[in-house]
């Protein structure tokens, strides 16, 4: 991806340390600029119309008694008026608590009750997730998309609604999440964590008010919030949303309409690409199936440049939330295709590591953002592999009401442990191996990654993801299978187990061939329905142990 060197003001960057002056600052600066649209639709801002319906919001917010260290929810799908709901609140001090559409009723009553919010921003589609309990919690209910209040108490409420200027370590939001591991945890981010990330990344991907997002990704997730909303904010930049779910042909359709230059997304969009797109596309062609063994190399460019001839040569993908496949990512670094790897967690405002141009490598995620500071804990001497440990700007003062959880995620002397195991190459760069706590050791005492084994297995044709686990000792892949592979209609005939336990033996026997005695497969398992994932399409392993 491009790099711009000119910044739009000399200072600027010192002088943004708050959510509420980075509002003030850009809604100034670019008044006259598209901030937001929804294709297709009829809503839209520019800086100057976002300001003062953003003001005129947090009025109506400090007029119901929800002033400044208040929380606020925002339950909604993608739109310009979640943005708007946003720094309503962070701008004027609150504290915004955004959540994911997809959580369940029971997940969102948690979240409303441990945070203690007060009101809650809400798409009128998803007002079924308010249990009576929570309905009994919050003081202010209103609806995102008409800004109508939906239900109020008696007003004043305790508190007086009276609004101030947030300070750089004052709360800004908490995060809530379940991530692949379990129960949900509140992460607690500052203002100086959001504004230090956004900097910090703009030093190494220089943004400009030529840039358009198109938004894909929820945006309660912490990548699409400080990447998709924040960023583009702090660039000038506009960006777009979609008014209906982004499958494959009104993505296309959409990127045709307005030629965003960004676009972010995860591994599993970009892999999916890759699996029911080129790859069936070399294999159904004689020609190119001679050029996949003979000329790789100019195959991979052959179709880089017809996907720079599809997206537009200024376009330029953002791929974090999850681990890519290293194939995957080979072809389209062959390809010349233009794309940057991120890595992080919520917990650290997204970023820690990002993979661009003489720092990308396939399978690597870069390195430390600048500003950030990064290690490797407890290396292994054989393997030169050890455990993240980050310490910076970006780092989350704790989770929210729970002691006991923050001081296990930090070392003594302040370092926060990502429980990511990663080595490092002789240029600096980062590869991650998986995550701690899915590692499996073997009898012989080997460490055996999963996400490596089934990088192998979603290779093969016809298989669309999978996991793998360790049950009484022995190595089990769950895998399900690609549309029309396997009839589930006919399940119960002969002629069904027959061809499952033949495409469960091709599976084991490819994966056993291709991967080390220590981490070849026992078992096979065919999932009829997609596994569970969370926002960022990451697998819910716990569920499958």
């Amino acid at each position: 991806m491009r790099k711009i060197l000119k910044t739009k003001k000399k200072g600027r960057e010192d002088n943004i340390n708050t959510l509420g002056k980075l509002y003030e600052d850009s809604t100034t600066n670019y008044s006259d600029k598209k901030l937001s649209e929804i294709i297709d639709g009829d809503l839209s801002y520019t800086y100057g119309s976002f300001k003062k319906k953003s003001d005129s919001i947090s009025e109506k917010l400090s007029k119901y008694g929800i002033g400044s260290g208040d929380k606020v929810a925002i339950l909604s799908h993608n739109t310009p008026n979640w943005t708007v709901a946003f720094f309503a609140c962070v701008s004027f001090g609150r504290i915004v608590v955004p959540i994911l559409t997809d959580s369940s009723e029971n997940e969102v009553t948690n979240m409303l009750l441990h945070s203690e919010s007060k009101a809650i921003f809400i798409s009128g589609k998803l007002l079924h997730k308010l249990s009576q309990e929570s309905l009994s919690s919050v003081h202010l209910i209103v609806d995102i998309d008409t800004f109508d209040i939906i239900r109020a108490d008696k007003v004043p409420f305790t508190g007086n609604g009276s609004v101030t200027m947030p300070m750089p370590d004052d709360i800004a939001v908490i995060i809530y999440t379940s991530g692949t591991t379990g129960s949900a945890k509140g992460i607690v981010l500052s203002h100086r964590n959001l504004t230090f990330n956004l900097k910090s990344y703009h030093k190494t991907y220089k943004c400009t008010t030529r840039d358009k997002w198109l938004s894909i990704l929820p945006m309660a997730h912490s990548y699409e919030l400080t990447l998709g909303i924040l960023y583009p904010f702090y660039c000038g930049a506009s960006v777009y949303y979609m008014s209906k779910p982004p499958v494959p042909a009104l993505l296309l359709d959409s990127m045709k309409k307005i030629r965003p230059t960004v676009l972010l997304t995860v591994p599993l969009v970009i892999e999916k690409i890759y699996r029911n797109s080129v790859l069936p596309a070399i294999r159904n062609s004689k020609i190119l199936s001679w050029m996949n063994k003979h000329q790789h190399k100019l195959l991979c460019r052959i179709f880089g440049m017809k996907l720079r001839m599809t997206f537009g040569r200024r376009f330029g993908m953002g791929i974090g939330g999850a681990r890519l496949d290293p194939t995957v990512e080979e072809f389209f670094y062959k390809a010349r295709f233009n794309y940057a790897i991120g890595y992080g967690l919520s917990e650290t405002s997204s970023l820690i590591c990002y993979a661009l141009g003489k720092n990308r490598y396939p399978g690597s995620i870069g390195v430390p953002l600048p500003g950030v500071e990064m290690r490797l804990d407890n290396i292994n001497p054989k393997t030169g592999e050890g455990e993240i440990l980050v310490r910076g700007d970006n780092v989350m003062p704790g989770y929210y009401k729970d002691p006991e959880r923050t001081k296990a995620v930090f070392t003594e002397d302040g370092w926060f442990k990502t429980s990511d195991i990663a080595y490092m190459d002789k240029k600096g760069r980062y590869y991650l191996r998986g995550r701690l706590n899915n590692m499996i050791v073997c009898p012989s005492g080997e460490n055996i990654y999963p996400e490596e084994i089934e990088s192998v297995i979603n290779d093969i044709e016809g298989v669309n993801e999978s996991i793998v686990l360790e049950r009484k000792g022995k190595l089990v892949a769950l895998i399900q299978l690609s549309d029309n592979i396997i009839d589930w209609g006919c399940d119960g005939e002969a002629d069904f187990y027959e061809k499952l336990e033949a495409i469960k033996a091709m599976v084991m026997d490819f994966v056993n061939e291709k991967v080390n005695k220590s981490s070849q497969i026992n078992d096979v398992e065919v999932m009829k329905e997609p596994f569970e994932r969370t926002a960022t399409r990451k697998i819910r392993r716990f569920k499958y142990m």
